[in-house]
């Protein structure tokens, strides 16, 4: 099993360590409630440094990049980001990634950590215009300062001004001496706040640093388990669960990132436009329990005469709403929000209503 760089900072922590895309990753260390609270109300701080990092450089690296993801990289500026996915033939998806341009023939895509080898073999087996590729992923770290008061907790300790960096925007500079962080207006729970990426070797420094400049603001470490309920709430999808190589971006409610622009030959576009013209059977729906449960991945969506319409892929019970809320695929017929679904929790039927996200 793999550990990220702070692996000591978090059992120093107390952390509760759990296996997670073949890293040992803390899913916890105060309590999953009190670090959600702490990210929509103040700060909290993950590290996400098992993500992957590829570099993508030269003159072909557009025309790669346009090849494989879905969306329109040519809209791209130095500075700027942009949430992709990788096609396969067929039109399921390889991985969700972010999409970040450095430079003019320079790109960083970062993708999930489960799917590194995945993806490198894809990047690989696909790169047919001889775009320099890099896997760089054991060269970053990746902090995730969440919550309101994140900016204001790292504009302390930071030289670029982040309150002029616009959403998917980025930044280089300087954190309380350490150089070259890129400063990312990105995230994974909705309540604002940056990523952080720089050298493996800076991230302890960092790590500490952040937490002693927020501790007066309330910034708390938060785990894996907060940060589930945090992107639930928001109807972020997660990969392997609400998204996979059997789904396809238009089922999942990512047509606005599939872009069927002239010129962009992208892998697996003859059978979304297929699948477009056609209409998809399925869709990705956001729902809420008007019953105390949990709905829990796989369980059973099914109508008022029990009858399976569909399957649960992330479920939960939100914190701020203090509801079970869930994602999951619904055949046609029940895609209206307000639609009346039920959820199978061993064999007991829990009315739930079809929602659109975000949940808050």
């Amino acid at each position: 099993m793999q550990k990220t760089v702070l692996y000591d900072r978090h059992i120093a922590l107390g952390a509760k360590m759990t296996e997670f895309a073949g890293f040992t990753m803390p899913v916890e260390y105060t309590g999953i409630n009190a670090e959600h609270m702490a990210v929509r109300e103040a700060a909290g701080m993950f590290d996400v440094s098992h993500m992957g990092e590829f570099r993508v450089r030269g003159k072909n690296a557009l025309a790669f990049l346009q090849h494989i993801c879905s969306n329109d990289i040519s809209q791209l500026k130095p500075g700027r980001a942009q949430y992709n996915c990788l096609p396969n033939e067929s039109g399921g998806i390889v991985d969700d990634l972010i999409v970040y341009m450095i430079a003019e023939n320079d790109y960083l895509a970062v993708v999930n950590a489960g799917n590194i080898e995945k993806d490198w073999n894809w990047f690989e087996s696909h790169n047919k215009v001889g775009a320099e590729l890099e896997n760089a992923s054991n060269d970053y770290a990746l902090l995730a300062v969440q919550g309101p008061r994140a900016t204001s907790i790292l504009q302390r300790i930071s030289s670029p001004d982040l309150s002029s960096i616009p959403y998917y925007s980025f930044a280089f500079g300087n954190l309380n001496g350490i150089d070259n962080v890129i400063f990312s207006n990105t995230g994974y729970t909705g309540s604002g706040g940056f990523e952080l990426y720089l050298k493996t070797e800076d991230a302890s420094k960092a790590w500490d640093m952040i937490l002693d400049a927020g501790k007066p603001e309330g910034l708390i470490p938060a785990g894996l388990g907060a940060r589930d309920t945090l992107r639930l709430e928001m109807g972020f999808c997660l990969y392997g669960n609400d998204i996979s190589d059997t789904t396809s971006p238009l089922e999942g409610g990512l047509a606005w990132i599939t872009k069927f622009v002239s010129g962009k030959d992208f892998i697996g576009r003859g059978a979304l436009e297929y699948q477009k013209a056609k209409g998809v059977d399925r869709r990705l729906k956001g729902f809420v329990l008007e019953e105390r449960g949990i709905p829990r991945t796989h369980y059973e969506l099914v109508d008022e005469h029990g009858e399976q319409i569909g399957e649960v892929t992330s479920g939960t019970m939100s914190p701020i709403l203090r509801k079970g809320i869930g994602l999951g695929y619904l055949k046609r017929g029940y895609w209206d929000d307000g639609s009346v679904i039920y959820v199978n929790i061993r064999g007991k039927l829990l009315r739930a209503v079809v929602t659109k996200t975000p949940f808050i």
